[in-house]
């Protein structure tokens, strides 16, 4: 199966204001399969969100390389959709328009993206929202929103940056049936980062560990169990707590 997503021997830096240089990434390769779900797993600081923005070409690549199918991320590009942990809604803007605003940028006609605005409300359930304002809804609902706008760019390669982590638990078990809901109907390739290992488990098909910083890959595993996953399934409990000791020997 083609590789939508292919990182090499990718390294990356930061300065701080007094000049030391962070070694965020270091020799970090991977491969994201068409229509694969992967999760990364890891400490906080140790480059998690920093690959995903340059998987969306919003970093720049220091060393290494990074591929979108066969051509290389220089740039953001619309095959390519990222959902971001803030839910960066534009407070101005109703729901609806909000959903829109890929299209719109990209010179669709206004009856046109209204139509398909409504239509990625309806599959995450808000439709009967689409004349709100981001204000009026919850956290939950402004993260489906967020996905929607991602989902009505059509992207090849959805990036998630921890999208789920700033809700309460009740919630976060609910988008994460909907997404798996959602990706089962559009096929869509997945990179999601999350801090939780059983969020990571409950939905992806591989996962891969980080190290603590300078981030590299620990290990990279395939999940193996089918869906829907059942979180008092003995096999999610051992998979969950082999995963947990990996990070503790990678240095969290």
């Amino acid at each position: 199966m083609e590789q939508v997503l292919t990182v090499s021997r990718v390294h990356k830096e930061f300065s701080t204001g007094d000049g030391q240089r962070i070694v965020a990434l270091e020799d970090v390769s991977m491969g994201v399969e068409e229509n694969e779900f992967v999760c990364i797993v890891g400490p906080s600081g140790c480059g998690k969100s920093t690959l995903l923005r340059m998987a969306a070409g919003l970093e720049p690549l220091e060393q290494g390389t990074l591929q979108y199918r066969t051509d290389p991320i220089a740039r953001p590009r619309r095959e390519i959709g990222m959902v971001f942990q803030e839910y960066s809604l534009l407070p101005w803007r109703s729901v609806r328009e909000n959903v829109a605003l890929g299209l719109e940028f990209a010179g669709m006609g206004k009856q046109k993206r209204d139509a398909e605005a409504l239509r990625y409300l309806e599959l995450v359930n808000l439709r009967t929202f689409a004349n709100a304002m981001p204000y009026e809804l919850s956290g939950g609902m402004r993260q489906r929103v967020a996905i929607a706008r991602a989902l009505a760019n059509r992207p090849d390669l959805l990036l998630m940056d921890d999208p789920f982590g700033a809700l309460d638990a009740h919630t976060r078990i609910l988008l994460q049936k909907e997404l798996l809901r959602i990706r089962e109907r559009h096929r869509t390739t997945i990179v999601f980062v999350t801090h939780s290992v059983d969020e990571a488990v409950y939905l992806a098909d591989t996962i891969v560990v980080m190290t603590a910083r300078p981030g590299t890959i620990a290990t990279t595993l395939k999940v193996g169990l089918p869906h829907p996953r059942d979180r008092a399934d003995p096999r999610f409990a051992r998979l969950t707590a082999d995963i947990l000791a990996m990070l503790d020997s990678a240095g969290t």
